[in-house]
């Protein structure tokens, strides 16, 4: 029996996505959980997997489409089976979506669409069709991809030469544009130093660049709203600790030695462990408000870890992070953060989190305190482990030390709970072999 494929809703905010590439065409056999399309949400660019075995036998929608989510973009049917183009419109109707035109309508319209382009009838017509054509780059054609790193670099496209399809631009066009603009630069600026050697006879304020006003990506945009909603709506309350990391830093560097290159330890990995165990007795901070008189406490352990990519932030999801031991959560974050980057992330890598953990410290930062990422209760922000002067015994000495800040919403606990909280993650850090235990 054909089943019918909608777009995805990826998210609690989702509403709408964009289809910018099919993976299986149209003929091509499709097992459950193959890749059959790459979607892109305000936050990334998804993989999105069948939930049906079969054949693709069509797509309702074309690539770059941007529809809201439950919309139908694909018919997957059984190998042999043969749905008419009625039997797809019954599925789209039932579905809620818009019957789609027939094959033969969509060509003749094409062909009308090309004949307007090539015997205008009309300066009117001529400026409707140009309308028509102008993508979201300003004209060029361009992958998400490349306008995602062209507005992070404020990069025109119409300067850049495509090298796909039709003149597409994708995003090695942009790098490779951005490298020649670099080499540039060094050559003016080579030019501008042998100026400044020579002797000061006269001085004079060179261009100043005018302001510039770019528009955000989708991703920062939906950090925006969301950060801005949390701050505003969650009473936040903050509590911030200093952890003794000598023993924790010790224990990493014995197991990592004992690992192979592609299997080392981070210190983020030893905090997600600890972190877990700890929500495990304070389960009022793995939770989330459900409505004005009720509080949901979630079973599993599900950690967020802020991963930092072109255009903003993004988070990843370890699951079950209590019962896992550390070289497998290790491996998890290693390969969901290598997905996130590249702008491949799938559902299950950014959805289901119950706590989240933000660490700067491969930064150098001292202290920090983050957002709640909500609907979650609670968010630890993780600085540098630093050799800093301490007092032991009445005697000074140089210690290994992490500061760590908890963002709790009042709502869901308090301070004594989540002060609790941090002493028993400090027991953890303080003592990292019960992690490995």
């Amino acid at each position: 029996m054909a089943e019918l494929i909608t777009m995805p809703k990826l998210g609690f905010d989702m509403a709408e996505g964009t289809l910018v590439r099919w993976v299986k065409a149209e003929g091509d056999a499709v097992q459950k959980g193959d890749v059959i399309a790459e979607i892109e949400t305000d936050k990334a660019t998804v993989e999105v997997e069948s939930s049906y075995s079969g054949k693709m036998f069509r797509h309702l929608v074309e690539e770059e489409t941007t529809l809201p989510v439950n919309a139908p973009i694909a018919v997957i049917a059984e190998e042999g089976e043969e749905p008419t183009q009625d039997d797809i419109d019954a599925m789209v109707k039932e579905a809620g979506g818009e019957p789609a035109k027939k094959k033969v309508e969509k060509e003749a319209e094409k062909v009308e669409e090309k004949d307007k382009e090539e015997k205008p009838e009309a300066p009117a017509q001529e400026e409707a069709v140009e309308e028509e054509d102008v993508t979201p780059a300003g004209g060029v054609r361009s992958s998400p991809l490349a306008r995602r790193v062209a507005e992070d670099k404020d990069v025109k496209l119409a300067k850049v030469e495509g090298s796909g399809p039709r003149g597409r631009v994708v995003k090695k066009d942009v790098e490779r544009y951005l490298e020649k603009m670099q080499e540039a630069g060094r050559e003016v600026q080579a030019e501008v130093v042998s100026e400044a050697l020579q002797p000061m006879t006269a001085f004079s304020v060179g261009e100043v660049p005018e302001d510039q006003v770019v528009e955000m990506s989708r991703l920062r945009q939906a950090i925006g709203r969301r950060m801005q909603d949390s701050n505003q709506n969650f009473p936040h309350f903050y509590l911030s600790r200093a952890y003794k990391t000598g023993a924790l830093m010790k224990l990493r560097k014995e197991l990592n030695q004992l690992l192979p290159e592609s299997d080392k330890l981070s210190v983020n990995d030893f905090i997600l462990k600890a972190v877990a165990l700890a929500l495990r007795q304070y389960p009022n901070l793995n939770a989330s408000i459900e409505d004005e008189k009720h509080i949901r406490r979630f079973g599993h352990v599900n950690i967020g870890v802020a991963v930092a990519v072109e255009g903003g932030l993004m988070t990843v999801v370890v699951r079950d992070v209590d019962q896992k031991p550390l070289r497998l959560i290790a491996r998890e974050v290693r390969e969901m953060a290598g997905r996130a980057r590249e702008g491949k992330v799938r559902n299950d890598d950014i959805q289901g989190s119950t706590f989240s953990i933000s660490n700067l410290g491969m930064f150098g930062i001292d202290n920090f305190a983050a957002i709640i990422n909500p609907p979650e209760a609670g968010i630890l922000a993780v600085s540098a482990v630093q050799k800093v002067p301490v007092v032991e015994e009445g005697e000074l000495k140089v210690g290994s030390r992490m500061n760590a800040t908890l963002s709790a919403d009042h709502r869901v606990t308090d301070g004594a709970e989540a002060a609790e909280f941090m002493q028993v993650l400090a027991n953890y850090l303080e003592e990292p072999m019960r992690l490995l235990l």
